[in-house]
């Protein structure tokens, strides 16, 4: 039975996209794992031997569409571009819900104990890692080739001295920018 497992990554960052990737395996591959539980080099090894030895999909949200249409429309749209490029018997998506799509079954987790979706984690990340590195290069200052886009506190400082930058989510509340005593 063939298995399509689906992840995605950058669903939380303030700035950069949304990317989710659905991989069907041809064989077995050592090593794959949650994209977040293995280090930048063997993330980069292992998106090459999937890309090269599986049947995989990648779809890509922007900010401006993240914002026009929400989150969870976007992880909706994903899950159904996902099913309509790649053919399968059964979907996997990790997490607790499908956000109302049909015939996706879910699973918190998932992409610790399922090669499919354990690849597809590495799929997502790698690419959107890879998009906010090149966005370092469009707006330095930023650090978007370190922190990915992510709240943390280097980015919260240049988002105060620099303002939103084109690719920031303009929908995402920042709770630390909004308090006067951090100004």
């Amino acid at each position: 039975m063939s298995l399509c497992g689906i992840d995605e990554a950058g669903r939380g960052p303030l700035a950069g996209p949304l990317v989710m990737a659905g991989v069907i395996l041809n064989g077995p591959i050592e090593g794959l794992d949650d994209s977040k539980r293995l280090s930048e080099k063997k993330r980069e090894a292992l998106f090459t031997i999937i890309q090269q030895s599986a049947r995989w999909h990648l779809v890509h949200f922007g900010p401006e569409e993240i914002d026009q249409k929400g989150m969870a429309a976007c992880l909706a749209l994903g899950l159904e571009a996902i099913k309509a490029g790649l053919a399968a018997q059964r979907y996997l998506f990790d997490g607790p819900t499908a956000f109302g799509v049909e015939g996706i079954d879910t699973l918190v987790k998932a992409d610790q104990s399922v090669p499919e979706v354990g690849a597809a984690s590495i799929l997502a990340k790698v690419t959107r890692d890879r998009l906010m590195v090149e966005a370092a290069r469009l707006y330095p200052g930023y650090g978007f080739e370190k922190h990915k886009g992510y709240g943390t506190p280097s980015h919260i400082k240049a988002l105060r001295r620099l303002g939103p930058s084109p690719i920031h989510r303009r929908s995402f509340r920042v709770k630390a920018l909004e308090q006067p005593s951090l100004f």
